[in-house]
This record gives structure tokens, sequence and C-alpha cells, in this order.
């Protein structure tokens, strides 16, 4: 099936650019160059492309790259929010006063960076060459985050699955065991989910 083009409103592309042209200068100054590399962080910023481009691989990709992730922050934002508890401990930097309320209100491009990726795939399909697209890049930004990011970062978990790095596995075990995490866990999930909703054969 042929999809023509401008399949999705204008005003969510310019919507999408307008909020991600406040975020990347506001970001950059706050925490740094490395925070882009956090995957929620390159899909925001590559959904900008995805929207314009209307390109279903790329849409794809970034919807499997933060689908789970960003259910489980949201899982967290709101139970902390309704409970006071966290659950997962993933959002507790939106309870930080030391963060301005503005940069912390700029964090909620989580709520609505799933919706808008799984949105824009129900539109333009689902490109199955996603799975291996998403863990190409996730291997590549894993071995990025481990060599310019700090522990004290841990971009990605790449030092640990804490704040703190962790001391049991050798570090290139312990990074390993994350690159194969990702596909297996997070990426196959989604992209099973994904394909039988909105593939185009």
């Amino acid at each position: 099936m042929e999809l023509g083009p401008d399949r999705l409103p204008l005003w969510v592309k310019l919507a999408d650019t307008a909020f991600v042209a406040v975020v990347v200068p506001v970001y950059a100054v706050r925490y740094g160059p490395g925070n882009f590399l956090w995957f929620s962080d390159i899909a925001l910023i590559g959904s900008v492309a995805a929207l314009w481009l209307e390109n279903p691989l790329l849409a794809s990709t970034l919807a499997l790259a933060v689908l789970l992730p960003e259910l489980a922050w949201n899982v967290d934002f709101f139970g902390r929010l309704f409970s006071g508890r966290h659950l997962l401990r993933l959002a507790r930097y939106m309870f930080d006063r030391r963060i301005s309320p503005f940069v912390r209100g700029l964090s909620l491009f989580h709520v609505f960076l799933p919706v808008l990726l799984v949105w824009t795939v129900s539109r333009l399909g689902y490109d199955r060459r996603a799975v291996l697209a998403q863990t190409a890049l996730c291997w590549i930004v894993l071995h990025a985050s481990y060599l310019l990011t700090s522990p004290a970062e841990n971009v990605n978990w790449v030092f640990g699955p804490r704040a703190k790095p962790q001391r049991r596995l050798h570090p290139i075990a312990y990074l390993a065991a994350l690159m194969a995490f990702f596909p297996l866990a997070v990426y196959w999930p989604s992209h099973l989910v994904l394909a039988a909703l909105f593939a185009r054969d």
C-alpha cells in the first residue's frame, strides 16, 4: 500500500519542532552534551526528523527505543505523584527542588513522547526493519555513553542499573550484558506488539 504525502498534520510537526528547539539549548546548558546520549533525548530530537520526513523506518526505530523505558518512567513519575513513593526511582529528579520547575517541566516530554511516536507509527505504518536498526543504534550509543560520559552521569545505565556504578561484574562484562538486555528484553517485545498492530505488509 502506497502512502500519500503529508500523512501527519502540520501543527503536530510545528509543535514538536518548537518544543525541541527549546529543550536542546536548555538541556545543553543545564546538563551538558553527554545528556543527549540518553535514548529518550535521541528519540525526542529524532522525532522532528521522523515527523517532517514522514519516514516509517525512523519513526518505528525511535518508538522501539523508548516505548518500554518511557512506560517505566511514567509508572515511576505518576506513582510518586499520586502515592508519594518511587517505584523505580527513574523520575526522582522530577521532585528535586534544586532543579528549576521550568527545567523539570521540560522533562514532561517523557509523558507525551511515546504517545507521539506510537501515533506516528499508527499513521505511517510499522517498519519491521526497525528492530535491527534500533539494535545497531543501541550498541553504538551504549559504547559512546561508556566512553564519553562519566559514571556519575551513568547515561543509559552503562555503569550500573542504579545511580552508583555496579561492582559485581567487570565493567566490560556489564556493558556486554546491557547490549544483550536492550534488544532482547526491551526492543523485541515492543517490536512484536507494534508489528502486530501497525505493520503494513
